[in-house]
């Protein structure tokens, strides 16, 4: 849960205004050079941001919770592993806006891969090192995993295609799971969206005229496999306490349709910034979805 609000606050610190001038909207495109005022902005903005986040999760979180020897804890069954795929969303997003960030500055390219996509893992696991501490949690193995699994999918991608030609997204909607637990699966809309894997969806999002540059195929055009899961109200069937009000947990496959908004062109700079944020998130589509992989549901529009 951690680090999801610790990924919500990051993004609501890029805060976006919007005028006709333009020299404003000359402010968003990307230096042709090292423009060090721009680059330093960057810089302590994302030291201050990361660190500041951090020490108001510690205060405000941890502190409530008895401390203990660093220690890690096996939770990789727990949720049925939408958590870490929660991780792998988080890491590639956060890095994603650091190497923007650094391109937007004119830095090298090579400084955007190693300081701008390492942010994502960077901040991620200094969040598991606080759990490590804490006695009501622990450092998971497989969340610095999941993290590096979300880094190397950026990195990797522009070191071999100087693009990003599949992305993570993600998309939610309210269930019915969130009343049997609301202390844990959140009281209020904008909890739910954080603590309800119920209702989470993680997609991989393919841009397909990427694949096929010489081909008519719409440039926005994209197609997503998502992940999602049910019936889970406690981390794992161990938990015997709600055993009675947990249903049977299954796992959900997705095939939909989506866009790549960073895909469609205008000569607005301040638009294809809001399209680079905003297309951390599925759009709503026709969708197939896969039961246990044996009981087929169509959806004309999934979110």
């Amino acid at each position: 849960m951690r680090f999801k609000i610790a990924l919500l606050t990051l993004i609501l610190t890029f805060q976006i205004g919007y005028s006709q001038n333009s020299q404003f909207d000359n402010f968003f495109k990307p230096s042709d050079s090292l423009n060090v005022k721009r680059q330093n902005a960057v810089v302590i903005s994302e030291a201050v941001v990361a660190a500041g986040t951090l020490v108001a999760l510690n205060q405000l979180w941890y502190a409530n919770y008895p401390r203990s020897k660093f220690h890690f804890i096996n939770d990789n069954s727990d949720w049925l592993q939408m958590d870490k795929a929660g991780h792998v969303f988080s890491s590639y997003q956060i890095g994603r806006f650091g190497a923007e960030m650094l391109q937007w500055s004119g830095s090298s390219r090579k400084n955007q891969l190693i300081y701008g996509a390492g942010l994502g893992f960077a901040f991620l696991t200094a969040v598991e090192v606080l759990d490590g501490y804490s006695s009501q949690w622990g450092a998971s193995s497989g969340d610095i995993i999941a993290n590096t699994a979300g880094t190397a999918l950026y990195v990797s991608q522009e070191l071999l295609w100087r693009e990003q030609r599949i992305s993570p997204k993600f998309s939610f909607h309210t269930t019915k799971f969130a009343e049997l637990r609301p202390e844990v699966l959140g009281k209020s809309f904008s909890e739910q969206i954080l603590k309800d894997y119920n209702g989470q969806t993680y997609w991989l999002s393919v841009n397909l005229h990427s694949f096929a540059k010489e081909s008519k195929l719409p440039k926005w055009l994209n197609v997503a496999v998502g992940y999602g899961a049910e019936g889970m109200v406690t981390g794992n069937t161990k938990n015997t306490e709600f055993l009675s009000n947990n249903p049977a947990r299954f796992r959900q496959f997705y095939l939909s349709f989506d866009v790549d908004l960073t895909k469609i062109e205008t000569n607005s700079r301040f638009l294809k910034t809001v399209f680079s944020v905003l297309n951390t998130v599925k759009v709503p589509a026709p969708t197939i979805e896969f039961k246990r992989f044996n009981d087929i549901k169509y959806h004309l529009i999934y979110f």
